[in-house]
């Protein structure tokens, strides 16, 4: 029973590491680096920031939809699979238009097709854990779809920065890399997991508007979560740019993914002791912690002017970013109401999608300050001090959610 279990977890959750290595190129590795070949260098953190912005709204309102009917969906290979399988294999019509294709238009085409697409599948697929795994596990549970996720952060970073030409407008090696990993992870939860039946006496669909109003220990926590992670994808989505401007090296793209990993490793080992140590302790202190983390690193690469600064703050950072991730999602998953995962987590992306367009919108903000005093590179500076400001935000309003950390518990 217990390799059962065990490679039930590695089922639900492969696709995770497929999802997060796609993404986790293309904004942080591959978009960076290609977009400089199209948009003017006093312009590119702009330029990246609306295009990404477009595409994580289109993702907001995508997955939680997409979640919803997959609660309601009535097939006899379950709920959830046949939208995932739906949304992966569009997925690829988008990243083939990225990766052979040149221009800003067809870059733009290709990446908000992505985004509508993946969110196709995402939505469903986040309501795997809370359908196969009991709710006292859901913590360590929690903790494994977490690794996989940093694991694919891991392999982007380090991939990427080795397969990515920086002059390349077509960056055809580096997408058919990411094609790879992403058809081979949905095969694996595809045909791995075991659903039951859809159900044709479903539950009926609750509203978003009536899921939040009834639940306001669920809101308060999902905006607890939008803004920790608006404090890192702040910092994410930039961090190419802020290397080739302000830290001195020969090859941005390469330490730009060597600071991911930096970031991944400690993320992965805190995000599996999170959920852990959460399970026993309680979730909303082990998240405690990671806010203090999470403002301490980003304060720290504020002063950061080398590549070995870079690294240390970034594993710093990660540390914190290992425990928030594991521990909020855990919590959320707990207080998801039985049958209705796929609504209710696909919430989560009012917050993981809407913090990350959020984040992007610093772009325009970040390239006026730099211009307005060149070579002092102010924008930088405040996008760190906005994102300690944010996690400490995110804090307060955890500390307002109150102990109960389920709804079954009465």
């Amino acid at each position: 029973m217990k390799a059962k279990r065990a490679f039930d977890l590695f089922a639900i959750n492969a696709y995770w590491f497929g999802l997060s290595t796609m993404w986790n190129s293309l904004h942080v590795i591959i978009l960076p680096a290609i977009l400089l070949n199209f948009v003017p260098e006093t312009r590119k953190n702009t330029s990246l920031g609306l295009l990404t912005f477009t595409g994580l709204m289109i993702a907001m309102i995508v997955q939680p939809i997409s979640g919803s009917i997959s609660d309601r969906w009535h097939s006899r290979w379950g709920r959830r699979r046949p939208l995932i399988t739906l949304g992966t294999a569009l997925d690829f019509i988008f990243l083939g238009l990225l990766g052979w294709s040149g221009g800003l238009a067809w870059i733009a085409i290709g990446y908000i097709g992505l985004q509508f697409t993946s969110n196709i599948a995402h939505g469903p697929a986040q309501g795997l854990l809370p359908d196969k795994i009991p709710p006292e596990k859901l913590g360590a549970a929690s903790g494994v779809k977490n690794l996989f996720d940093m694991g694919g952060l891991v392999a982007a970073s380090l991939l990427m920065g080795n397969l990515l030409d920086p002059e390349a407008a077509r960056p055809l090696i580096p997408m058919l890399v990411v094609m790879g990993v992403l058809f081979v992870s949905a095969a694996i939860t595809i045909l791995g997991v075991r659903e039951e039946p859809g159900l044709a006496n479903h539950p009926e669909p609750i509203p978003v508007i009536r899921i939040l109003a009834d639940n306001p220990r669920y809101a308060q926590t999902i905006a607890s979560r939008f803004a920790f992670l608006i404090g890192i994808y702040a910092v994410q989505s930039f961090a190419q740019y802020f290397i080739r401007d302000v830290i001195v090296t020969s090859n941005p793209v390469k330490l730009t993914g060597d600071l991911m990993a930096a970031i991944a490793l400690p993320l992965i080992a805190f995000a599996v002791a999170g959920g852990w140590i959460g399970d026993r302790v309680g979730h909303r202190r082990v998240l405690l912690i990671a806010s203090a983390m999470g403002v301490l690193g980003n304060l720290a690469m504020m002063t950061a002017r080398t590549s070995t600064h870079v690294l240390i703050y970034g594993s710093f950072l990660g540390l914190g970013i290992g425990l928030f991730l594991t521990s909020n999602w855990a919590l959320l998953s707990r207080m998801a109401s039985v049958g209705q995962a796929g609504a209710y987590l696909g919430l989560t992306n009012l917050a993981t999608a809407g913090s990350a367009a959020v984040g992007r919108l610093l772009g325009p903000g970040i390239d006026w300050l730099n211009n307005l005093d060149p070579g002092a590179y102010n924008g930088y500076t405040a996008m760190f001090a906005f994102g300690a400001f944010c996690i400490l935000l995110s804090a307060f309003l955890l500390a307002r959610v109150g102990n109960k950390e389920t709804n079954q518990d009465g």
